[in-house]
């Protein structure tokens, strides 16, 4: 299980056990971090999961498909390295990501 730290817009950090298969937002939902509303359940249509990842991870996290990216589109507050956190599949190779969650969810 690895490790993810979702960093809060107040600084506050989560540094959650992630179970490989899930989505990056099960694992914040599942561990209760704030800020991951989540109001489609993780059907990418509605953006409410929208995290923004450290420098360090985009190349590993690789970038949005069309529709993520459409609904990206969406969310003014929307940065180079953001993505929807359902649309991110927990693996191994994510030990130690580090995302963080904007202060509101569009």
């Amino acid at each position: 299980m690895p490790k993810i730290t979702f960093i809060e817009h107040d600084g506050t950090e989560h540094v959650v056990d992630a179970e490989n298969g899930a989505s990056l937002m099960n694992a914040a939902i599942d561990n209760l971090v704030p800020g991951i509303d989540a109001d489609c359940g993780g059907e990418c249509s509605c953006a409410t999961c929208h995290v923004v990842v450290d420098d360090a991870w985009t190349e590993i996290i690789g970038q949005p498909e069309e529709r993520e990216d459409e609904m990206l589109d969406l969310n003014p507050e929307r940065h180079e390295n953001s993505r929807l956190s359902c649309q991110i599949p927990v693996r191994d190779e994510l030990e130690g990501l580090i995302v963080r969650v904007p202060e509101f969810q569009m």
